[in-house]
């Protein structure tokens, strides 16, 4: 049995960690990690999206524990601190696939 302080933390790193996964852009980062360890500059090219940008989000995802570092060099790789994340993001995609699926069949028998 987990007791109710450890619950307690449980919950209040689902809190810290959730908000990091409600942006799209920091989802295609995760996603394209999923590949392998990349650097900024190979995520810029990957997302095409601005370093700036992508160093801002990385940033994010690195303060909550979901990506590690490994410096090489002058260059900086990101990885996936847990590939389970991915599984996780993937399951909430399909209910919310479901829930959209319900709800456009709902509109379509009213409409």
């Amino acid at each position: 049995m987990i007791n109710s302080k450890t619950e307690e933390e449980v919950y209040l790193l689902h809190e810290r960690v959730c908000p990091a996964l409600g942006d799209p852009k920091r989802l295609l980062i995760l996603y394209a990690l999923a590949e392998g360890p990349l650097c900024v500059n190979e995520l810029v090219e990957v997302l095409q999206v601005s370093q700036p940008t992508v160093s801002r989000h990385l940033r994010v995802l690195r303060e909550r524990g979901l990506v590690n570092t490994d410096r090489q060099g002058t260059a900086i790789y990101y990885s996936l601190a847990d590939k389970r994340l991915l599984r996780a993001v993937d399951l909430l995609r399909e209910v919310l696939r479901t829930q959209m699926a319900s709800r456009a069949g709902i509109a379509h028998t009213v409409a």
